[in-house]
This record gives C-alpha cells, structure tokens and sequence, in this order.
C-alpha cells in the first residue's frame, strides 16, 4: 500500500488529519458502529498469500485426455485467472480511491484493510496464473465497469457501484469457480475471496446507509442513473467468453442469461433495501 494512501497514520501526516483522528467523539456516531464491526472482522479474518497450499496441491483442476484436449482446458483455466488477476488489480484502484475519498474517520479505518485486501488477491491470483502457464486474453468490459466507478461523481454513487453491487454479485462467481476447481489452490483462494467480499459488501452497506440517511430526489436520482450506466456494463462482462472458453460458453449460455437475471433481480433489491426508489431502474438481459 502507498504511503499517500495513509496520510492520516503515517509519520508524516499532516496535522490536522491526525488532530481529526485523536480527537473523534463518540457523540452522535453510533450510525458507524456496523462500519467499524466489519473493520474488526476484517482484521481478524486477514490471511496472507504464503497461507495458499502452494506445492500441497495443484494450482488448478489437472487435466484429462488427449494432450490437444489438457491444453485446451488449462487454456480454459488460464483465461478464468486472467479475468479475476484483472478485477483485483482494478478493484485496487477502486479501493485506494475509497480510502482518499471518505471522510469519515469509521470509514478510512475499513477502507484501509480493503486496499491490503485488493492488494493480496492480486498478489495471490498473479502467483496463481504464473504457475498455470501465463495470462489469457483481457475483459474489456471490466475495464468499462471500473472505469465507471472511477469515474463517478459523488462517495454515493462509488461506494454503491462498487461494494453494494459488484462485490455482492461476485461472490457467487467465486463459489461457482471453487466447486468446479476441488482440490486446487485455486478452490482454497476462491473460498478466501467469498469471505473477504462478502465482507466488503456488507460494509459497503453499512457505509452506504450512513451517506444515505437524508436520501434526496437528486442523490436518488444520481444512483438509479448510475445504475443503469454500470448494469449493461455488468451484463456485458457477466456473457463475455473469450476464444480460450468459447467452447463451454455456448454450452452454458442458457444458464448464464438465467444466473445473471438472477444476479440483477437481486442489485435491485439491495438497492430498495437502502430506501432507493428503484423504479427507473432499466433490467436489459442481453
């Protein structure tokens, strides 16, 4: 993690971020009691990449068959590290950006286990495609997604598409990855991931609860537009297969639509439970 990410804690600090610190009250901030609850889950559930059962087990499902056919499916496996190597490296951006941007000293604590989060699962999914052969093919369409977080106007609409959204519906993504991959490092950091986003998303909305306590029409409006800037975004990553997994796409399809149906249908409802009026919300299933 930089040191310019941790002004407020580093010996160099200004000031008057340290006076902000030393000096915060407990009046009047039992609203970030459930922030700070997941900053101390955070830090207790924290592991390191060394944890992985590097040389106990293989880094990913051995293949059978022909050797045209073990290639293609380690290729197949290649390109499921490229996509997640590449969401961790964006959600480090994402994360950094959280902890500059808050300005709630509740908020900056978990905000700075979020970053050290974002950094060990690129640390651990850059170890675990080395030793699958390399990188595959990029998702273009994640970079849209982070971009569009990067990108978005107010701590509202960040925290929202981020860690409400995103996070939440990623972690089935992990769960589905780890049953097809028994018996593989990667099953063990997929099993980690769940847990650290499921983390992230409820602290995400728990925070977002805090910024939306005097809801306006505006702010309302701001993140329903927000939403339908970054759910065809979602949907596009959500059936993108690159050449390495063309093949099992085209058998998957038809549950791919219904699962991201599904994820959707569920970001709309974390949305309501937040007090949003969802009704401009646009549902377009490719």
């Amino acid at each position: 993690m930089r040191r310019r990410h941790c002004g407020a804690w580093g010996d160099n600090a200004p000031a008057m971020a340290t006076g902000q610190l030393i000096e915060m009250k407990d009046e009047g901030r039992e609203a970030f009691a459930d922030v700070l609850r997941f900053y101390e889950l955070a830090k207790r559930r924290e592991w390191q990449v060394r944890d992985l059962p590097w040389g106990e087990l293989p880094p990913i499902p051995e293949a059978k068959g022909s050797p045209q056919s073990q290639a293609r499916r380690r290729d197949m496996w290649r390109s499921v590290l490229t996509q997640q190597l590449q969401a961790d490296m964006l959600a480090c951006d994402m994360a950094s950006q959280l902890l500059n941007l808050a300005p709630d000293v509740e908020a900056k604590l978990y905000y700075s286990t979020m970053v050290q989060d974002e950094s060990r699962h690129t640390e651990a999914w850059l170890k675990l495609v080395t030793e699958a052969g390399g990188t595959a093919e990029r998702d273009p369409h994640l970079d849209k997604l982070a971009k569009t977080t990067l990108e978005a106007d107010t701590l509202e609409e960040k925290v929202f598409l981020m860690q409400v959204f995103y996070e939440r519906l990623i972690i089935s993504r992990f769960r589905l990855i780890a049953r097809s991959s028994r018996g593989t490092v990667l099953e063990d950091l997929c099993g980690r991931l769940a847990t650290d986003d499921g983390i992230h998303h409820g602290a995400g909305m728990a925070y977002e609860r805090v910024l939306l306590q005097n809801l306006s029409k505006k702010m309302n409006q701001k993140l329903v537009d927000a939403a339908n800037r970054l759910l065809p975004v979602f949907a596009a990553h959500a059936l993108w297969r690159p050449r390495e997994r063309a093949w099992i796409g085209r058998a998957m399809e038809s549950r791919d639509v219904e699962r991201l149906r599904e994820d959707l249908e569920l970001g709309v409802r974390l949305a309501e439970s937040l007090g949003l009026d969802v009704s401009g919300v646009e549902l377009t299933i490719p």
